[in-house]
């Protein structure tokens, strides 16, 4: 082991430093030195200052008052966040349905017009296309539109309970 390693290794279990945590002892520390500026240098450019012109903003007593209740989980609080899951439950389900008929429609259609389901693409016979291929553009879509309703409404419940 050389002097410059400050860790032992005792049976392959690593000491810490012993300085760990210990002030250096003054005659131990070691200052930069400084150089004198001389006449003929330009003097030294003052530090720059922050200066914030407008003051911080305050939370109204109502605002504060709505996040006490949510972070306390009190009855209004829970009826709050009940009323906030409520809207995107229902969001969620009403595009559920749109998807469910959109895509429950379209063996109906193929059943209801059989020279529909004879027509072929690229030798590809129509209703695979359409169930196997087309649902998922739609799947993105109502996907996205939930996410962009969702987000929505959690800035709305933020809205309210900031006002």
């Amino acid at each position: 082991m050389t002097d410059d390693d400050f860790y032992g290794s005792v049976d392959g279990i690593r000491q810490p430093d012993p300085t760990l945590g210990k002030k250096p002892l003054p005659s131990e520390t070691q200052r930069p030195a400084v150089a004198l500026s001389t006449p003929s240098e330009p003097a030294a450019k003052p530090r720059r200052q922050r200066v914030v012109l407008a003051a911080p903003r305050r939370m109204s007593s109502a605002s504060m008052r709505a996040r006490v209740e949510l972070a306390e989980q009190t009855s209004w609080g829970k009826l709050l966040v009940k009323d906030l899951v409520k809207v995107q439950l229902r969001a969620g389900l009403l595009l559920f349905g749109l998807v469910v008929v959109v895509l429950g429609a379209l063996p109906v259609l193929f059943h209801q017009w059989s020279e529909l389901a004879a027509w072929r693409v690229i030798g590809i016979p129509v209703p695979w296309i359409a169930l196997g291929i087309l649902p998922f553009p739609l799947l993105f879509a109502v996907g996205m539109w939930y996410n962009r309703l969702a987000e929505r409404h959690e800035q709305d419940f933020v809205a309210m309970i900031e006002n």
